[in-house]
């Protein structure tokens, strides 16, 4: 299980702002992959829908390229993209 980077834990805490409901999200997605990116996408295309949120998951599962085109990151500019969501890592 990967843990999630700061920037992206505090996204998920203002998309799933009930209690216990972030530390549950970041555990589902950290178990999908070890990206910040893949974990974003799956993250973003859920937007703070827990049943959206699964299916992203079910499908980053199946082929990880697919939840990066459905959130958008797939691009050469996934990082621009990435940090207009999140903020900038530095």
């Amino acid at each position: 299980m990967a843990d999630l980077t700061t920037r992206l834990s505090k996204r998920v805490a203002r998309d799933f702002p009930e209690p216990g409901s972030a530390q549950e999200v970041a555990r589902i997605v950290g178990e999908t992959s070890d990206s910040e990116r893949i974990q974003a996408a799956i993250v973003l295309w859920g937007q703070g829908d827990l049943v959206r949120l699964l299916y992203a998951k079910r499908l980053a599962d199946e082929d990880w390229r697919d939840v990066l085109m459905q959130a958008d990151l797939a691009d050469d500019d996934w990082r621009d993209k990435l940090d207009a969501e999140l903020g900038t890592s530095g």
